[in-house]
């Protein structure tokens, strides 16, 4: 391979606002084949590819090598795998795509307010209710370190792919682990952020790969794209 390849968000807003970032930066991607081509380019750049991804994809791309530079939220480089943080490199927050991964209860649960409440209804839950405390989320990773940091392993996490909010309301978990940007919709479900229940701030990010396999040529690629868009990285 002599060129270096970016993936980029395939569809959505994310694409719209990462597309506008590389133009404001004076770097415009084309896509020749329309939405459903996943193949692109960047005008006067023929050295790059752009490949077009889902966000989540992009981040186990980078993180395996497969690609060498490409935008995605922090929290899905955190999610797709224990070792995502050491495998990619931040290169530049872009600014959009902020978003809270949280702890969310019941507001019902007026004495949990802090997480080591939280482990101290985890540890009595099953005497009290004959089963273990239910977490709806879609952050399983995330999750599980960040509980094991607060020493809780009494739970069960039931895997959520949507409206996890509801999740309480409906009976199917006790508490939930979501990505939240103003709390409105928590609110509006009768769930509050414990007070430490931050478990990771994310926004969108142009990152790139530890793993891709860079010859020198690449690495002098990839820097003088880098610094067109005013990031650089230590790899």
């Amino acid at each position: 391979m002599t060129g270096i390849t970016l993936a980029v968000p395939s569809k959505g807003r994310l694409e719209e606002l990462t597309r506008e970032w590389f133009a404001a930066n004076g770097l415009v991607i084309t896509r020749p084949g329309g939405a459903r081509s996943y193949l692109g380019a960047i005008e006067g750049l023929p050295e790059v590819t752009v490949r077009f991804f889902p966000a989540s994809e992009i981040a186990r791309e980078l993180i395996r090598g497969n690609v060498d530079f490409g935008v995605t939220g922090r929290d899905l480089i955190h999610e797709t795998s224990e070792t995502g943080p050491q495998s990619v490199a931040i290169a530049r927050p872009l600014g959009f795509g902020n978003a809270d991964v949280v702890v969310a209860v019941p507001d019902a649960w007026i004495d949990v307010t802090r997480m080591h409440d939280l482990a101290d209804v985890a540890s009595d839950f099953r005497s009290r209710h004959g089963r273990w405390l239910r977490i709806a989320t879609k952050y399983i990773t995330i999750t599980r370190q960040h509980f094991a940091r607060f020493g809780i392993a009494e739970y069960r996490i039931v895997e959520s792919l949507g409206a996890t909010e509801a999740a309480p309301a409906s009976g199917v978990a006790d508490i939930i682990v979501d990505i939240t940007t103003t709390g409105s919709t928590l609110t509006a479900n009768a769930l509050r952020v414990l007070e430490d229940g931050v478990l990771l701030q994310s926004e969108a990010c142009l990152i790139v790969s530890r793993t891709a396999k860079f010859s020198a040529r690449r690495r002098a690629q990839l820097d003088s794209v880098l610094s067109r868009l005013g990031a650089e990285v230590s790899l």
